[in-house]
């Protein structure tokens, strides 16, 4: 196995803990968190990763306070401005995957300007999962494919994996080789469920604002030592 992750999948957590362990408002916690995410951009890709896939906002976040999701829409409307200037300096190439309907506007139009503008961009793929929830990504692909069987473009046994897939947000892409959590939780939050059947996982105590090249090293030399195995073999 190659010692470094192709495809790294990272699920931002601790925000609000780091925040209230320093006695600061939860926003701000938020807002390192975002700094965080651009510094890590740069470090992954220097590190070998050719993927690098966050999870920003599910679709259960949307249950936390309003006055905390309206601070969560402000700090995301200043990344995406910012991140197109960000992207044409590292030669980064991002993708926004999950329920889009839902953002505003003009979030949307921000997110549709920022993949258009680094589509041709060959360094580090970047994708920022935005309201998204895995099992409401395969139920969209269900639907298009129940949708295709409906017209008679395609009978229901033709269906396949390769097919799924292929519906999913993250088509095109290679699945995860590293899910990484931050914050000392021990589980996926229904990130990528599909993604990551043969995925490797490392959990670090460290909340993510405080995650830095040294974290990221120790995450990568842990998977260099696993032997990934599949099917028994």
């Amino acid at each position: 196995m190659s010692s470094v992750p192709r495809h790294l999948a990272v699920i931002l957590d601790g925000n609000r803990r780091w925040a209230k362990e320093k006695g600061l408002p939860g926003n701000m916690g938020h807002a390192e968190g975002a700094k965080r995410i651009e510094e890590m951009c740069e470090l992954v890709w220097n590190a070998g990763i050719e993927y690098f896939t966050v999870y920003a906002f599910s679709t259960e976040n949307w249950s936390r306070p309003d006055a905390e999701v309206s601070a969560l829409m402000k700090i995301l409307r200043e990344y995406l401005k910012n991140c197109i200037k960000r992207a044409a300096k590292n030669n980064m190439k991002v993708r926004v995957i999950g329920d889009k309907s839902r953002l505003d506007e003009d979030i949307r139009k921000s997110i549709s300007d920022l993949e258009e503008a680094t589509a041709g961009y060959t360094g580090l793929k970047f994708t920022i999962a935005l309201n998204y929830g895995s099992r409401d990504e395969i139920c969209r692909a269900v639907k298009k494919l129940a949708e295709r069987v409906e017209t008679g473009e395609l009978k229901a046994g033709d269906i396949t994996q390769d097919m799924i897939a292929a519906e999913l947000d993250t088509s095109g892409y290679p699945d995860p080789d590293l899910l990484l959590r931050t914050s000392g939780e021990q589980r996926i939050s229904n990130f990528l469920l599909w993604q990551c059947a043969y995925t490797e996982f490392y959990f670090t105590e460290v909340y993510w604002p405080d995650f830095d090249k040294k974290e990221l090293e120790k995450a990568i030399e842990e998977y260099g030592r696993r032997e990934r195995r599949y099917g028994g073999v």
